[in-house]
């Protein structure tokens, strides 16, 4: 297996005054940008399309460099020449989500009515909104029918949408570490988080661009929180043990602990790359994921010949076994195919990012089938 060499970030506008984008909750956007990357080529049938549906701070750049950058796309073990997304065969897209902060429009984006950011003015997303987006790209690349979609955590839930919205249009759909329905303790951990970042002195009421600042203690604050969720006890526990800066029985109240040092770093490195409304936007949207409490949603989705795979991992405390399990009951219950097993990791929901034993088996063998 070979990794792909440089990439370039693509933007398209796909909303305009004239073709608004119109969402699910009755507001509209009339001008919306999409940040995208494809690898692979468009065969002359134009059916080997694989969409790849991003997690809650993910953007499109999924696989390969940028001339430039030191770190390879988030998803560059799954996506490349002879890899699960084999290149050679597949034409892979990647598109960063509607109300993201690189590249697409989102709250920090300016408002055409106002030249000013967004801030709160932005209209409250569904997941149906981000679905939307998807395909209008699709239709933008000349491409009808998707031989896959593939998402891991809010990805996934992105995927199962599209099934809902287009029952026709994806083949195989590929569901990890995904949920239809958010835990009670999810949509708590995210309260926190969200509380964190409009807590904080410098969030302006959503209107700190133009002061010039970002709320940085809060942004920082929920991702030290969401992280936590993230990995497992034994992935922390066999990384950092009980290390400590200090020896002997000297105390202090400053970090001393080498997980501590660890959290700090993340939640700092995720304020230079990620913005506090769309993490606010994006985290609200998936507390409200709810698709078969809808009750159009079985008509929809019987009439899919869709091919579902949905996978989970046995340490994974934020999306865990039992999320996916009610999924694949509601679309069993619908007479859908569904491919489900349970694998072992030992790295909580960060799984579905790196390669426990049998999971990338499992993803070529759903699509070569």
């Amino acid at each position: 297996m070979s990794s792909l060499g440089y990439v370039e970030l693509q933007r398209v506008l796909l909303a305009t005054a004239e073709d608004p984008l119109l969402l699910r909750a009755g507001g509209r956007l009339d001008h919306v940008e999409v940040a995208y990357e494809t690898y692979g080529e468009l065969n002359a049938a134009r059916d080997n399309a694989v969409f790849v549906c991003h997690a809650l701070t993910g953007d499109a750049h999924a696989a390969g460099m940028h001339l430039g950058a030191k770190r390879r796309g988030w998803w560059d073990n799954l996506i490349g020449p002879g890899k699960p997304l084999d290149t050679r065969r597949f034409f892979v897209v990647s598109a960063n989500l509607l109300g993201g902060c690189a590249g697409t429009t989102g709250p920090s984006s300016p408002n055409p009515a106002t030249g000013r950011p967004y801030g709160l003015d932005f209209p409250l997303l569904h997941m149906q909104d981000l679905v939307t987006v998807h395909r209008r790209l699709l239709r933008h690349l000349g491409i009808e029918r998707l031989y896959a979609a593939v998402g891991g955590s809010l990805g996934g839930m992105q995927v199962l949408q599209w099934v809902i919205d287009e029952p026709e249009q994806i083949e195989r759909a590929v569901i990890v570490a995904a949920s239809a329905q958010l835990s009670t303790e999810n949509i708590a951990f995210s309260t926190v988080a969200r509380e964190a970042i409009r807590s904080d002195p410098e969030f302006h009421d959503g209107r700190y661009l133009e002061h010039g600042t970002i709320p940085r203690t809060g942004l920082k604050v929920a991702r030290m929180l969401a992280h936590i969720t993230y990995v497992s006890d034994q992935a922390l526990a066999a990384k950092f043990g009980h290390e400590r800066d200090t020896t002997g029985d000297a105390m202090r109240l400053e970090p001393d602990y080498s997980v501590e040092h660890y959290l700090q770093h993340q939640g700092s490195s995720f304020v230079e790359r990620f913005d506090a409304l769309s993490y606010l936007y994006l985290t609200r949207l998936l507390d409200y994921f709810e698709p078969f409490a809808d009750p159009a949603t079985g008509g929809r989705l019987s009439a899919s010949s869709t091919r579902f795979q949905v996978t989970s991992f046995d340490s994974d405390w934020r999306f865990d076994t039992r999320q996916s399990v009610h999924l694949v009951a509601e679309l069993r219950r619908l007479g859908l195919s569904v491919d489900f097993t349970e694998l072992r990791s030992p790295w909580g929901h960060d799984s579905f990012l790196l390669e426990p034993p049998g999971y990338h088996d499992r993803i070529r063998s759903f699509l070569a089938s």
